[in-house]
């Protein structure tokens, strides 16, 4: 039986998933078994996946979305600890062997999260993401508030994963937000490896370019969290400015994206969480908009933004 069950949820993959497979065969940890669940694909993924069938299991179901397909591989996973792939993300050479040896040292730990680099659609560097600069310690305060989820790069002890009941299948996208806090909710505790482990594949397919339906499902995830209960009371007096900087984000993602006019929804959605005054919550949404464009490792122009029709009609509504 394998320690670690790698499991690749595949949809319309075939441009990238045979050297998302290669990245797992060439690891310097051989302890794994791969689980490819091609969710209803169309294109070419079986021919793509076809030379390594000897090498892996493969199954395909009807399309019923990302959610579904990575709890189908849970179901057929033996190992100890579980590895979600993305289709289109390549794992760094020793990014198993790694995770197992943290897990290994630190028995506590119910899931292990890393960094990432950033990469075009022909694997070329775009920037390095280390989110344990925000968020040194993964306490369920720091998931609330920053959510710096990347399933790629994380690694989970099978037993958590389980007694989750796996991931909610109402979420196209935000699974695993919505996983990552519900485990935390129930104890399972997050640590840390401060390296890059895996390379996030950014190209005209991704799923997060759907932007409208990422920012319904942040807030959906908020919903579903606070409603849980049994959460602290220091969390819940979280909620308004969670709610107000993640009204934000999203909306940076949609200007980032074209989409002025969610934009400008979003951003009179946080005036109802903010906890500034009108004319600080104006200078708060372009200050945000700096430091996360900067962070994507691209130029914001602050003139066009503030010169766009959307832009003036939410200040006009700001300071009624």
């Amino acid at each position: 039986m394998p320690r670690v069950s790698v499991i690749i949820p595949a949809y319309n993959g075939d441009r990238y998933i045979a050297e998302t497979i290669e990245s797992v065969l060439h690891q310097t940890y051989s302890d794994y078994k791969i689980i490819v669940i091609d969710d209803g694909s169309k294109d070419n993924t079986r021919q793509a996946v076809e030379p390594y069938l000897q090498r892996l299991r493969y199954i395909y179901q009807e399309n019923q979305g990302v959610a579904a397909a990575r709890n189908h591989g849970l179901r057929l996973a033996q190992g100890e600890f579980i590895a979600f792939l993305d289709q289109d993300d390549v794992l760094r050479p020793d990014k198993l062997a790694a995770q197992v040896a943290y897990l290994d040292a630190n028995p506590q730990i119910g899931m292990v999260h890393s960094g990432w680099q950033r990469i075009d659609h022909r694997g070329e560097p775009l920037g390095v993401v280390e989110p344990w600069h925000q968020a040194p310690q993964l306490d369920l305060e720091a998931w609330v508030w920053w959510k710096p989820v990347l399933l790629s790069a994380m690694m989970f002890r099978r037993s958590w994963v389980e007694k989750a009941n796996g991931l909610d299948t109402a979420f196209k996208q935000a699974c695993d937000v919505d996983l990552a806090l519900r485990l935390t909710l129930m104890g399972c505790e997050t640590g840390w490896l401060r390296q890059i482990t895996v390379g996030y594949r950014e190209h005209d397919r991704n799923d997060s370019r759907n932007t409208p339906l990422q920012a319904q499902e942040n807030e959906k995830a908020l919903d579903k969290f606070f409603s849980l209960p049994h959460i602290p009371d220091s969390i819940r007096q979280l909620e308004q400015k969670c709610r107000y900087y993640t009204l934000v984000w999203s909306a940076w993602r949609l200007y980032l994206t074209g989409h002025t006019a969610e934009m400008q929804t979003y951003l009179e959605k946080s005036l109802h969480y903010t906890p500034f005054s009108p004319s600080e919550t104006i200078l708060d949404w372009i200050n945000n908009f700096s430091t996360y464009t900067a962070d994507y490792g691209r130029p914001f122009d602050a003139f066009s933004l503030s010169n766009s029709q959307e832009w003036k009609q939410l200040v006009s509504l700001a300071l009624a």
